[in-house]
């Protein structure tokens, strides 16, 4: 029935009036108008991974005996144009709706089955002959299906976006740490100068820091592999197969490429999002790693005139709308904020965990959000951050080389040969009187020259002394 540019659905709770182009049914058009909220919605993966499942969860229950061939091939056709995102515009719920996510998985099976029956030449709404409930969430409950998706999605997102992003930056980091090997720089601790670094090395402190969030990021991939589905309502698997779980991350592991098992124990899984938050953390670590090695790259680069200006970085845009000429670390700035968001993400997603009762989460819709968001920003912004800014890094040489020589540090490599006490003299000398420690030593004749100029080698330095 339609009427106006509308048509009639109905659920158990009466008729909804739903557009005519709409592949959604009665049962989200509620919540349409139940939650008209932020406007945020669930992102491509989460959608992409609803997919996946509801395609599994077909040919599962085909081989299981309990769904007919053309039913299955019809769910599967559909199911195949969600993975892909065609039919993203019909996924419509807020994230701020029922904690389970009950809403999205009906406005999953309502679009599977909808758009099923137009395959199979049938009436949009009349639930024939592919039913939401019956057929396209056959063995399936919204709490083990919103869980298994988060854990799809976000082992998919990390797997395929984020992962590989790091490892670009990883790379291009270690080839400026290789290329800077030989350009020596004074280093810094409390903000005031320290001994003398080699850039190469310093650089090379980064690719590690990277190094290390992929290996943090493997572990949280590993931890989302368990899946909470097959546990249906509440973990017993009432109205399921026995086998339906263990076939069901078979099936999502071929399709994804990514080792998926059945939950151990599904009264934990379904009960807890302990996992979940568990990769929320691990991201927000990554975000602690990129936000040091942004504010490193813009204060090396500072100035370039009046600042440390020991390395350049790419000028990407203007960076004034008063002050012509002025070029602002733009790439650094992105890329904190999109950490500094991750960590508030992280929390969001904390506190939803922590919002485990009895024997389900129930704010599955926001820790979906915040965390899929945090793998999404990461991804991107590393992406961008190795193209525009990384990879344009250079050393300046004849900065770093000034630097080093007026630092008054230098003097910790006489401390062994003249004595601490002697030492912190020379450069408190230094210090008073403007020169260089290297004057102050020479005139002071505290020791030969040439063994003052191999003490003083910078490159000497950078490395542990073997008479130590």
């Amino acid at each position: 029935m339609s009427t106006g540019g509308t048509r009639i659905e109905s659920d158990s709770m009466g008729h909804m009036e739903v557009p005519d182009w709409a592949l959604w049914g009665a049962q989200t058009q509620r919540a349409v108008q139940n939650f008209p909220i932020s406007g945020y919605r669930f992102d491509r993966r989460f959608i992409r991974a609803m997919g996946l499942i509801k395609s599994a969860a077909a040919h599962v229950n085909r081989e299981l005996g309990l769904l007919d061939e053309r039913r299955a091939g019809w769910i599967t056709a559909a199911a195949k144009e969600i993975i892909e995102g065609k039919l993203d515009d019909h996924f419509v719920l807020d994230i701020f709706q029922t904690g389970s996510g009950t809403s999205t998985n009906m406005n999953a099976n309502e679009v599977i089955s909808n758009r099923a029956i137009q395959l199979a030449g049938g009436k949009v709404g009349s639930r024939e002959p592919v039913h939401p409930n019956n057929h396209v969430n056959m063995g399936q409950s919204s709490n083990d299906v919103i869980p298994t998706a988060i854990h799809v999605a976000a082992a998919e997102g990390l797997t395929v976006d984020l992962l590989p992003a790091l490892d670009a930056l990883r790379k291009r980091l270690t080839e400026k740490a290789n290329h800077y090997w030989n350009v020596l720089k004074i280093g810094r601790t409390h903000l005031q100068d320290a001994t003398p670094i080699r850039l190469g090395q310093e650089i090379s402190g980064w690719a590690a820091q990277v190094k290390l969030s992929q290996e943090r990021l493997m572990r949280a991939t590993t931890a989302l592999g368990p899946l909470p589905i097959g546990g249906t309502a509440v973990g017993t698997g009432i109205n399921t197969h026995p086998e339906f779980g263990k076939r069901m991350a078979a099936k999502l592991t071929k399709l994804t490429g990514i080792p998926f098992t059945e939950a151990e124990n599904h009264f934990e899984a379904q009960a807890t999002k302990d996992a979940v938050c568990s990769a929320s953390g691990e991201l927000r670590a990554v975000a602690v790693a990129l936000t040091k090695i942004a504010n490193d790259i813009r204060w090396l680069a500072s100035g370039p005139r009046c600042g440390l200006a020991e390395i350049r970085i790419p000028s990407t845009q203007p960076g004034s709308s008063i002050m012509p000429g002025k070029v602002n670390p733009v790439m650094s700035e992105m890329l904190i904020q999109v950490c500094t968001q991750v960590m508030g993400n992280d929390l969001a997603v904390t506190l939803g965990a922590r919002d485990s009762v009895f024997q389900l989460n129930v704010m599955m819709p926001l820790i979906a959000r915040n965390l899929m968001e945090s793998i999404r920003l990461l991804a991107n912004a590393s992406k961008v951050f190795t193209e525009r800014c990384v990879a344009g890094l250079e050393a300046n040489q004849q900065r770093c080389e000034q630097m080093i020589e007026q630092s008054l540090a230098m003097c910790t490599s006489l401390a062994p040969a003249i004595g601490y006490d002697q030492a912190a003299a020379i450069a408190k000398e230094a210090s008073a009187t403007g020169q260089t420690v290297r004057q102050v030593a020479l005139a002071k004749g505290v020791l030969p020259p040439e063994q003052l100029s191999k003490l003083l080698d910078p490159a000497t330095m950078t490395a542990p002394t073997e008479s130590a």
